[in-house]
């Protein structure tokens, strides 16, 4: 019995072990995904949205909820070299998708404001966010119902109208696994109130060489004059499965800029949706993907502009190396009332190898007239006669190579805000591929 049954099989099993949980809201919701997830198959390549994406590797394993396993323990000091640091910031540790508070610092926050876990919200005050969870995000697949069945905690941001949460906050999914093939399930939920402002990095890392798999929903609610920054790195082992979509809902006047930099996965897949949901809305998109090896990264991403007056931007851009694959595929529309729309979308893609391939695919569907509207995408190889001018200024083949590659990636790294993050992720790039680090002066 392997892959939906499997899960379908296991969840009265999951459900008794709920104790308090069995009598929320979010018990029945579980139970509408479950009935969701008996209806729906796991998607396939006959899936024209999962077309270029094989997942059955993912389906051929049980992987086990991490509520029926034993959670790791980590010290303070264990967990340092997988954090961002040199900024200050609100830290929140989750384990194989559970809280860890001991691991976690979080500092006085403004009057108001819930930084925290989804169980222990559920548990205290879940009026809270019975009027977000799985009303923003809908079903769309077999991997959401199974989230959306089995989830039972992640990361909480509420922030009331008026604060601006000075502080960005990190939150480290740590997810590892000494013997069970673990089903790690983040569920996480950021609300912006009005004329609010908050930054959250998301850093998803995996500890030891056991197969893991993480699949995540973060639904994202910004209301009027609001602005959110969510930002994403995903770096964890490379046997690892990696699925998250990330669903946007935004009010008029609002900002929402989504960064997305993936690093580490045999299989990764980000679903990345925004619903503009009011007139003079923007939405940033930022994505960078590297991978080497045979690891595959697909992003999916999706804007829609349903009021006027709206502008989004969007930047995604590969490198891909050995036997890797990479998959972009962009969707905007524009609806028939959004008229004075602005909306841009480019993907670029660097082989670094002749056996790297790409799959991209830029989609724009137009139902109003009066817009601004823009789509591209290039795939080529480290650009020979600028490495040849770098290399008679006696500059060494690799290190030439470097150079192309940070200038390539800079249009992206630039965009995010906080200088120490930015600097340990140029670090990261050249480690991932192997490469001499070039500084960024």
């Amino acid at each position: 019995m392997t892959g939906k049954e499997f899960y379908i099989e296991n969840f009265n099993t999951f459900q008794k072990k709920l104790n308090g949980q069995s009598k929320s809201f979010l018990n029945e919701i579980r139970k509408e995904a479950m009935n969701r997830l008996t209806e729906l198959d796991f998607p396939t390549n006959r899936n024209e949205e999962w077309k270029y994406t094989n997942v059955s590797p993912i389906l051929k394993q049980n992987f086990i909820p991490a509520v029926n396993t034993t959670i790791p323990k980590f010290t303070k000091e264990e967990i340092k070299k997988f954090l961002f640091n040199d900024f200050d910031c609100h830290l929140l540790v989750f384990v194989n998708g559970f809280f860890s508070e001991e691991l976690s610092k979080i500092s006085l926050l403004p009057k108001g404001v819930i930084v925290g876990s989804l169980k222990k919200i559920l548990k205290e005050n879940p009026e809270l966010i019975s009027g977000y969870v799985s009303k923003i995000s809908k079903i769309d697949n077999a991997f959401n119902a199974l989230n959306t069945a089995y989830a039972l905690d992640g990361l909480v941001v509420i922030v009331p109208d008026g604060i601006a949460l000075e502080k960005p906050i990190q939150v480290l999914y740590l997810n590892t696994s000494e013997n069970e093939l673990v089903l790690s399930l983040p569920r996480n939920l950021i609300v912006a109130g009005k004329n609010s402002q908050v930054s959250v990095i998301a850093n998803y890392n995996g500890y030891g060489e056991k197969v893991y798999f993480s699949n995540i929903i973060t639904e994202v609610f910004a209301d009027e004059n609001s602005i959110v920054d969510l930002c994403k790195v995903q770096n964890e082992n490379e046997n690892s499965y990696h699925i998250e979509k990330v669903q946007a809902q935004q009010k008029k006047n609002s900002l929402f800029n989504h960064y997305n930099v993936t690093f580490g996965g045999a299989i990764v897949r980000n679903d990345i949706n925004s619903l503009l949901d009011g007139e003079n809305t923007e939405t940033h998109y930022y994505g960078l993907y590297m991978a080497n090896g045979k690891q595959h990264v697909d992003n999916h991403t999706f804007i829609d502009h349903a009021k006027p007056n709206c502008m989004s931007n969007e930047l995604y851009k590969g490198i891909l190396d050995d036997n890797s694959r990479g998959v972009f595929n962009g969707k905007i529309i524009v609806r028939q009332d959004a008229q004075k729309t602005n909306a841009y979308q480019q993907n670029k893609t660097i082989l670094l190898s002749k056996s790297a391939t790409i799959d991209t695919k830029p989609q724009l569907e137009i139902f109003a007239d009066d817009v601004k509207c823009s789509h591209g995408a290039t795939v080529g190889h480290l650009d020979e006669t600028s490495e040849f001018y770098i290399r008679s200024r006696g500059v060494p083949q690799e290190l030439a190579k470097s150079m192309l590659i940070r200038a390539f990636a800079n249009d992206v790294i630039e965009t995010i805000k906080i200088e120490p993050l930015k600097e340990q992720i140029n670090h990261m790039i050249f480690d991932h591929l192997h490469r001499i680090e070039i500084e960024n002066k």
